[in-house]
């Protein structure tokens, strides 16, 4: 089953917020965090991580917080979810490099190759602002 980590599902969460705030708004961890009753230092975390990825930008102080650091428009759903998770995969063998016993002799490996890739690309298709606008 393909199924995103609770952080992936929380950084959505933050990541939807910030784009509905506007892209030069920062807020903190905290305010995202009660938002949405998310714990706060994973939150923290997760934003971290995001920020790391370049997929926001964090600023210190009183002022202080986390913003987009890209138009909401421009950041997809995949690349928040990789920052997070890691590459999309649907089985074990989904990395091209892969030592498996059956490798040589199996059938379902290019298939769910495609059906991953058509996964991934509807991910890459879908802007943090397309999911920020769904959730009105």
């Amino acid at each position: 089953m393909l199924r995103l980590s609770k952080k992936a599902d929380y950084a959505l969460m933050a990541m939807t917020h910030l784009a509905l705030q506007g892209h030069a708004v920062a807020l903190s961890a905290r305010e995202i965090a009660e938002q949405y009753d998310i714990p706060i230092e994973l939150l923290a975390k997760v934003l971290q991580r995001l920020a790391r990825q370049g997929l926001l930008a964090s600023h210190q102080g009183t002022r202080g917080g986390y913003h987009l650091a890209r138009e909401a428009t421009t950041i997809s759903v995949a690349e928040v979810i990789q920052a997070i998770d890691g590459p999309v995969l649907v089985t074990a063998c989904s990395e091209e490099l892969d030592d498996c016993e059956q490798y040589s002799k199996c059938r379902v490996r290019d298939p769910l190759w495609r059906i991953k890739e058509r996964i991934l690309a509807a991910l890459e298709a879908y802007s943090v602002l397309d999911v920020a606008t769904d959730m009105k």
